[in-house]
C-alpha cells in the first residue's frame, strides 16, 4: 500500500485501490505482473455480488495465464472493444452515454467541477475528460485525499452512466473483459448504495432565506 493510502481505514485505502484498478484496465491492457496478481487473488465469497464478480475477473485472468499469458491478446481485445480504429464496440464516455454525442454537455459540466477541485488534464492524455478510466482516477484521488467531494463528484458525473457502460462491457466476447465491465457495474452499485447511506445520515441544512 502507498504512503499516500497509509492515513486511510482499510475501507477507504481498498475503495481508491479499486477505483485506482478499474482506471488502469480500462485505460490499457494489462501487463503480464498485474495479470498474473490478478490470477492468483484470493477472494472471500461472501454472498454478495461484488464478490462473485472478483471470482469471475480473477478466473479470467487465471485462464489468460494458462493460455501463455500473451500481452498481446488483451492488448488486441482492449482495441477493439474501448478503443477501436474510429471507435470501439463500447465508448467508455460520459457525454456518449449522457447526450448522444462525444464532447458534450457532460463535458462541459465535468470540465467546470474539474476546474473547481484543482484538476488539470495531463499533457499526454489524449482522451476527454470524461473517460470512465480519468473519472475513476479522479474518484481514487478524492478517496486519498479524503475529500468532502466524493459523494457529489459520483454522483454528478459517474452515478450516471458508468453502470450503463460497464454494463455494456459486460457484454464482449472477450472474458476478461466481460469480467471487467461486471465487476465495474457490481462496484459501481456498491458506490451507490454507500453514498446513499452517507448522504441520508448527513445533518439537514436550513438556509435562512
Amino acid at each position: 500500500m502507498t504512503d499516500a493510502l497509509s492515513t486511510l481505514n482499510e475501507t477507504e485505502a481498498l475503495r481508491a485501490d479499486i477505483y485506482a484498478l478499474l482506471a488502469s484496465l480500462l485505460r490499457q491492457a494489462p501487463d503480464t505482473e498485474l495479470l498474473n496478481w490478478l490470477a492468483d487473488l484470493t477472494i472471500e465469497q461472501d454472498g454478495s455480488r461484488l464478490a462473485e464478480c472478483w471470482q469471475e475477473l480473477a478466473g479470467a485472468a487465471k485462464s489468460e495465464t494458462e493460455n501463455g499469458a500473451d500481452p498481446e491478446r488483451l492488448q488486441r481485445a482492449h482495441f477493439r472493444h474501448l478503443v477501436g480504429v474510429i471507435q470501439g464496440e463500447v465508448l467508455p464516455y460520459a457525454s456518449w452515454y449522457r447526450n448522444g454525442e462525444l464532447m458534450e454537455a457532460a463535458l462541459v459540466a465535468l470540465r467546470r467541477d474539474l476546474k473547481v477541485l484543482g484538476f488539470e488534464r495531463s499533457e499526454h492524455i489524449r482522451e476527454p475528460e470524461d473517460h470512465l478510466a480519468a473519472l475513476c482516477e479522479v474518484m481514487a484521488m478524492l478517496i486519498e485525499a479524503e475529500s468532502s467531494e466524493q459523494g457529489y463528484f459520483f454522483s454528478q458525473h459517474l452515478a450516471p452512466w458508468a453502470a450503463a457502460c460497464f454494463a455494456d462491457l459486460g457484454k464482449v466476447d472477450t472474458a476478461f473483459y466481460a469480467a471487467l465491465g461486471q465487476l465495474g457495474g457490481a462496484f459501481m452499485e456498491s458506490e451507490q448504495a454507500r453514498i446513499s447511506s452517507n448522504a441520508s445520515h448527513e445533518p439537514v441544512r436550513i438556509v435562512e432565506p
